[in-house]
């Protein structure tokens, strides 16, 4: 009887285990990455730009990246170092 009573309490300690490492694999999966991979490379208009994003570089991602969704519902990357984004996102900003 008692072995039973161990052999349960095991179990229950490694399912504990192993469900609590998966949900921390799985927070540090989706923030510890660039969300960017396609940077978009063609110039267009502010109109078409719904909401604008920048995440600054820091430990997840090295690079500063602009996020724009479009009124289409479209997401596109845009390189912040280029001068037609830098334009963009002022012109943005100050509608």
């Amino acid at each position: 009887m008692p072995s039973k009573l161990a052999l349960a309490l095991l179990a229950a300690c490694l399912l504990s285990a192993a469900l609590c490492q998966g949900a921390v694999v799985a927070k540090v999966g989706t923030e510890l990455r660039c969300q960017c991979i396609k940077i978009h490379s063609t110039p267009f208009h502010p109109r078409f730009i719904k909401e604008l994003r920048v995440i600054e570089s820091g430990p997840r991602c090295a690079n500063t990246e602009i996020i724009v969704k479009l009124v289409d519902g479209r997401e596109l990357c845009l390189d912040p170092q280029k001068q037609w984004v830098q334009v963009v996102v002022e012109k943005f900003l100050k509608r």
